[in-house]
């Protein structure tokens, strides 16, 4: 796809963010495909990994998982060497053994929150999926079906607390919506990593054609 091409070039000329890494942000709400396009980006980019933030999430605490984020990622590759990620289990609800996540030129977080205040100073760039909650939700619902609605529940809720308190979106440097065919992007005029910057009409996407 050309459009997430031209994103990994954008990618590729962003700075290093985190030691010798280019850790770039994917945050949206939950169902707005987050996991799909990180996994895209990631090809695109030759084969960069990715973290998804639900490995450190847990059924006890949705987003407070910034302390295992830092330990276990951001500060070992600030010091330039590799991370030890424990994934955790949401069948049997515990943290596996940790393993090897090594350092390398562009390095992908995806999940509810990956641009939150805590996470932004390390991100080269910050990507938002641009589609509404509401919609993201039932998108999100229908995938999982009716057995994991109780779950949902409490999700969307907590979900929208977090971003009441923390939003990531201001912040964006790139927003991304998903088109029947292939991408749309936007990438914002007054974009720079870490800059405290307020939301505008005229930042917003076009409306799809």
């Amino acid at each position: 796809m050309a459009e997430l091409d031209a994103i990994a070039a954008l990618v590729r000329a962003s700075a290093p963010s985190c030691g010798p890494v280019r850790l770039i942000g994917v945050d949206g709400h939950a169902g707005s495909g987050k996991s799909t396009f990180a996994a895209r980006l990631a090809a695109a980019l030759g084969g960069a990994p990715v973290v998804h933030l639900d490995d450190l999430a847990t059924h006890e605490e949705f987003f407070a998982w910034t302390h295992r984020l830092r330990e276990q990622v951001l500060d070992p590759y600030a010091r330039g060497e590799a991370g030890r990620l424990a994934v955790y289990d949401w069948n049997v609800r515990r943290f596996g053994e940790p393993a090897a996540l090594e350092p390398a030129p562009v390095v992908i977080i995806e999940g509810v929150g990956a641009g939150r205040r805590a996470v932004r100073p390390w991100l080269a760039l910050l990507v938002w999926m641009e589609m509404a909650a509401e919609a993201s939700w039932e998108r999100g619902r229908r995938r999982d079906g009716t057995a994991l609605s109780g779950f949902w529940d409490e999700w969307t809720a907590a979900e929208m607390r977090h971003f009441t308190a923390d939003p990531s979106r201001p912040y964006a440097d790139v927003l991304v919506r998903q088109g029947q065919v292939g991408y749309e992007w936007h990438q914002r005029r007054d974009s720079a990593p870490t800059a405290h910057r307020s939301v505008t009409d005229r930042d917003d996407l076009p409306p799809p054609r």
